[in-house]
């Protein structure tokens, strides 16, 4: 990814130095989703948000004029994805020039999905309100309570912020063997997707109608929310090819990325066998499956997994 040189967003807080305080979040539960264009871009004419509120008021029986709310927590790894930190308890990067340029790349790829995103909504007449993202080291605060290096990024409606241990990303090349800048910036797309669906009105809901469903329900409608933000993260990469910096092989990162944090994948590797009701993110078939259509159409048409087969 060419991302060296762009703009940088000014929506990004470092806490790395005072980070810390509270439990983590564990392995999270399902449905909170803890672990998982120059110019504004105008989003195209067949992108149809509008649309896919209105599936999405359909599909969960709200009013779609309803688009601002909050709601529980999301991220990228599945709930039951723990991660190791072999950190000893240490900020590797804080306040080193790698850290630096860490920090430089995740502020490049947060005003991309700025630009992307405000273009999207503009083109239907609405307005995209920018996400903090929040790096911290070890243990951070949020609105939607505490959480650890252990959890993995996450996003919390509560405060419309993103949350990042930039240490993951070392753990999602040594740990999860997805390698990549891409494979990063995909992860922080995925966590603006949920975003998306947060300002939309489908995470709101969804976190409300959670409260009365049992578990196994739960998880099957955690896993549509889910791959609607790896569908996200693909039109986001769709517009993001079109401004032409993304490099040969960068797609494929993210591809990668998707099939290793796979409900079923991280399953077989952490315990040796998989149990289908217990998913929440998705297969890594179907994390593929839905990043790549986002980023075939860039339409959030779509991106409709609230209803049909997924």
């Amino acid at each position: 990814m060419l991302w060296k040189g762009r703009r940088q967003s000014d929506n990004v807080e470092d806490e790395r130095s005072d980070s810390g305080g509270g439990g983590g979040f564990g392995g999270g539960s399902p449905g909170q989703f803890r672990v998982p264009i120059g110019g504004r871009t105008g989003g195209g004419g067949s992108i149809l948000l509008v649309i896919l509120v209105v599936l999405a008021g359909w599909y969960f029986g709200f009013d779609p004029s309803q688009i601002l709310g909050s709601g529980d927590s999301g991220g990228v790894l599945p709930g039951g994805g723990q991660i190791t930190d072999n950190s000893g308890g240490q900020d590797e990067g804080a306040g080193t020039p790698a850290s630096d340029e860490m920090k430089q790349f995740v502020a490049t790829v947060l005003a991309e999905t700025e630009e992307t995103w405000t273009g999207i909504f503009q083109s239907q007449g609405l307005k995209y309100e920018d996400p903090k993202l929040v790096l911290f080291s070890g243990q951070i605060r949020s609105a939607c309570g505490s959480a650890s290096t252990a959890a993995g990024p996450f996003y919390c409606p509560g405060d419309h912020k993103v949350y990042l241990d930039t240490t993951f990303f070392q753990q999602l090349d040594q740990q999860f063997g997805a390698s990549g800048d891409f494979a990063q910036a995909y992860v922080i797309a995925h966590e603006v997707g949920h975003h998306v669906q947060n300002l939309t009105g489908i995470l709101p809901k969804f976190n409300q109608m959670r409260q009365s469903m049992g578990e196994a329900e739960a998880n099957q409608m955690s896993v549509r929310i889910e791959l609607q933000a790896d569908c996200f993260a693909g039109v986001w990469a769709h517009f993001t090819a079109q401004k032409g910096i993304l490099e040969q092989g960068d797609i494929e990162e993210a591809l990668n990325a998707a099939k290793q944090i796979g409900d079923d994948t991280l399953q077989k590797k952490m315990q040796g066998y998989v149990v289908p009701e217990s998913f929440n993110h998705g297969t890594s078939q179907q994390r593929q499956t839905w990043l790549a259509r986002g980023y075939k159409s860039g339409k959030l048409s779509d991106c409709n997994t609230l209803s049909g087969p997924l």
